[in-house]
């Protein structure tokens, strides 16, 4: 009797740890194994597979273990052979949209006449009066260093209007066609938050506007004639290759801010292509007739949604580092007599924070420079002492360049730091020189920031910077320029580990949205998002980050990208 017994015992513990070891556990839609897994999860901090069924990771575990959750006729298998699998980039600030193939693009330029010849290629494109449009020129690369002017453009568009935006979107190039159509002169005042760039012999306007300086601009634009047909048919193949692209790059989520547009990710959901998920954030009120329609909004896009959802309320406090209209407390060291230009009164700021908050909605607000900072954590506090505290997780877009007393008030008030670390290998080369070697201690202070207790989510601000994550990670464990340099980077006591950064890239990002308890980890429960990458970013040599590619994307438990010749 004992030896039957024993016998069945036996062939039990075959059955288990044998072939039948698959029908122990569920069955996987998708199995990874074999990789070098960077969970995120504190808990659980490495593992070597994972199982993936109806969107979520339902384990994370060994080799050995997994083999129970693959069934032969339903789980695909991915064998990872060692490479490195992360959660999915979560791009917590970044201006989505279409890839439009009549965009001039200018970045990276060195030498300012390529300007005047990527403009007449398209002049000769176009017909007379048709607007010619493009940027993400940066001035600061050019060898000269110069503010472009619209002698570059008048030769080759006499009869076009031209806008070309700088890299930061905060200030645009025109030619001579759009200054005269706007009726603008010698004359014309600024603009309150905004500048008209003048000759400094002839008072004539150099071609440049600043901030709100761009409004006055009238484009006289000659419409090219398309059908509807057409024009749909044009917008969804746009829309595809920016869908495309992020996927390319793993990003598998984004947080847009300000344009309040669901209908064109909507549609795509619909269609079932949508590849990455979205919050889409709208523009910050004290309207209270204009808040209940958000929250109207925010109920059809609720929060416990996974694809699509309703964010923050953006606002704007002042311009950018590179055009000098930063709001700092004293001068810049290169423009002696400029301050920053503030885009509202702390008066307003004040009120819409208030009211909106007031209203229950998250707030993130554009803030480059230490006093902008200081004005919108003012701002938060107050709305704490008006309102009461609750978990709000407001946020500053950029936080860029911060005053050292302000530093422990992210973490005391709760407020996001929503940095884009590119923003420091780009602006590093003027930094300095703008605003001196000391008030550039605290620019880009994500270790200082961290260390202050406050929470940190990463993004990169596309299309001031590239949508690439691999670029941002290299930006913040390196803090060099993006062709290599020696020594230890700019301020290296503000660099990051490559863990911490993917962590700020990922569960920081989804802390930043209140999804930190389903997405930006890989770990049991949680959205099945993730990233295989062909190179381990834990221990390659720092020049070859932005080198490594991603083989797969995985969102939602499905790949929608797979990079040609990954196996």
């Amino acid at each position: 009797m004992l030896q039957k017994v024993l016998h069945a015992v036996l062939v039990i513990l075959l059955f288990i740890g044998g072939c039948g070891e698959k029908y122990i556990g569920p069955a996987a839609d998708l199995v990874i194994k074999n990789a070098k897994i960077v969970t995120i999860d504190k808990d659980n901090p490495r593992a070597e597979a994972v199982a993936i069924k109806a969107g979520k990771i339902i384990a994370v575990a060994s080799n050995r273990t997994i083999k129970r959750y693959i069934h032969k006729d339903s789980t695909k298998v991915i064998d990872a052979r060692g490479r490195l699998l992360i959660p999915g980039f979560n791009d917590a600030h970044v201006h989505f949209n279409s890839i439009d193939p009549d965009y001039i693009d200018l970045r990276y330029i060195t030498d300012a006449n390529i300007i005047t010849e990527r403009v007449k290629e398209k002049v000769d494109q176009k017909k007379p009066g048709e607007l010619i449009y493009g940027g993400r020129w940066e001035h600061e690369m050019f060898d000269n260093q110069q503010w472009p002017t619209k002698e570059l453009l008048d030769e080759v568009a006499p009869n076009n209007p031209v806008r070309l935006s700088r890299a930061d979107g905060h200030s645009v190039l025109v030619n001579s066609f759009v200054i005269e159509k706007s009726g603008i002169t010698k004359n014309t005042p600024d603009p309150f938050g905004g500048e008209i760039q003048r000759d400094s012999v002839t008072g004539e306007p150099t071609g440049i506007f600043k901030e709100s300086a761009k409004g006055l601009l009238k484009y006289g634009t000659v419409k090219k004639e398309v059908t509807t047909e057409e024009k749909e048919v044009n917008q969804i193949r746009e829309w595809q290759t920016a869908f495309d692209q992020a996927a390319k790059l793993g990003v598998t989520s984004i947080q847009h801010p300000g344009d309040g547009n669901f209908e064109i990710y909507q549609k795509f959901m619909d269609m079932g292509k949508l590849t990455l998920r979205v919050d889409v954030n709208t523009g910050l009120t004290a309207d209270k007739q204009r808040l209940k329609k958000y929250l109207k909004l925010a109920k059809k896009y609720p929060r416990k949604n996974n694809w699509l959802r309703f964010g923050y309320l953006k606002g704007f406090m002042d311009g950018t580092l590179g055009s000098a209209t930063m709001m700092v407390f004293q001068p810049f060291d290169d423009a002696p007599d400029k301050t920053g230009l503030a885009t509202m009164t702390y008066k307003k700021l004040e009120q819409r924070v208030l009211t909106a908050d007031s209203m229950g909605f998250q707030i993130g607000i554009h803030a480059i420079g230490p006093k902008a900072n200081r004005w919108i954590l003012n701002a938060y506090e107050k709305a704490q002492q008006v309102n009461g505290k609750r978990d709000s997780r407001h946020r500053s877009e950029h936080a860029q360049i911060l005053a050292e007393e302000d530093i422990p008030r992210f973490a005391e008030l709760g407020v996001i730091a929503s940095m884009q670390p590119t923003h420091c290998i780009t602006d590093k080369r003027f930094c300095e020189k703008r605003i001196g070697k000391e008030r550039s201690r605290y620019a880009y202070a994500w270790r200082s920031l961290l260390n202050a207790n406050a929470k940190i989510a990463f993004g990169t601000d596309w299309p001031v910077e590239p949508l690439d994550p691999l670029e941002g990670l290299y930006a913040a464990v390196t803090r060099k320029d993006r062709m290599g340099e020696q020594g230890d980077g700019w301020f290296p006591e503000q660099k990051l580990t490559m863990h911490e950064a993917i962590e700020l890239y990922t569960l920081g990002a989804a802390y930043a949205q209140f999804m930190e308890d389903r997405k930006g980890k890989i770990k049991e429960g949680y959205l099945a998002d993730m990233v295989i990458l062909n190179n381990d970013l834990m221990t390659i040599p720092e020049d070859q980050i932005m080198k490594a590619k991603v083989d797969y994307t995985i969102v939602g438990g499905k790949v929608v990208f797979k990079r040609g010749g990954a196996e």
